[in-house]
């Protein structure tokens, strides 16, 4: 008679064999399109220049990033396009005293990615960042920059990933 011992090292060996045949470390659907367009960010709001400082850093990213190439819209596989709908500065953190201590700032998008060739959704998202800087040491811009980079992550994840 085997021992139970044998028999359920045997079924666990044998599940983490077959539980680890799948993985592969390169990403599943990573995305065929090659080449990009992206269209300058509207603004819909009162926070004056924010469009070509959110299509700057969404352009620099894509680029630095190297999965696709940036083009004009006629060369280009699909385009990306921005609206910044909504920015608001609200207090954090308050400090002992009922003083502020950190603002946030909140950055509403309304992002889509289109297939050039029949104008069709690849992706659409309504995404939101927040940037929260310190009173004492920073200003609006810092929180203001931190919730564009997050936004940026977000863009090249969702653009270039399929996970």
């Amino acid at each position: 008679m085997v021992n139970k011992n044998v028999i359920n090292i045997f079924i666990l060996i044998s599940l983490v064999i077959t539980g680890c045949g799948v993985y592969t470390f390169k990403p599943k659907g990573k995305s065929e399109i090659k080449s990009i367009a992206i269209e300058r960010f509207q603004n819909k709001t009162s926070e004056y220049g924010l469009e070509d400082q959110l299509t700057d850093e969404v352009t620099d990213a894509i680029i630095a990033d190297g999965s696709m190439k940036v083009v004009t819209p006629d060369k280009a596989e699909a385009v990306l396009t921005g609206i910044l709908t909504r920015y608001e500065r609200k207090p954090y953190k308050y400090d002992e005293n009922d003083q502020v201590e950190t603002y946030a700032i909140y950055m509403y998008f309304d992002v889509t990615l289109k297939k050039t060739a029949d104008g069709s959704d690849i992706w659409h998202k309504n995404m939101n960042q927040i940037g929260v800087y310190r009173v004492a040491d920073e200003t609006e811009e810092d929180g203001r920059q931190r919730a564009i980079a997050l936004l940026v992550q977000e863009i090249i994840n969702k653009t270039t990933k399929s996970w």
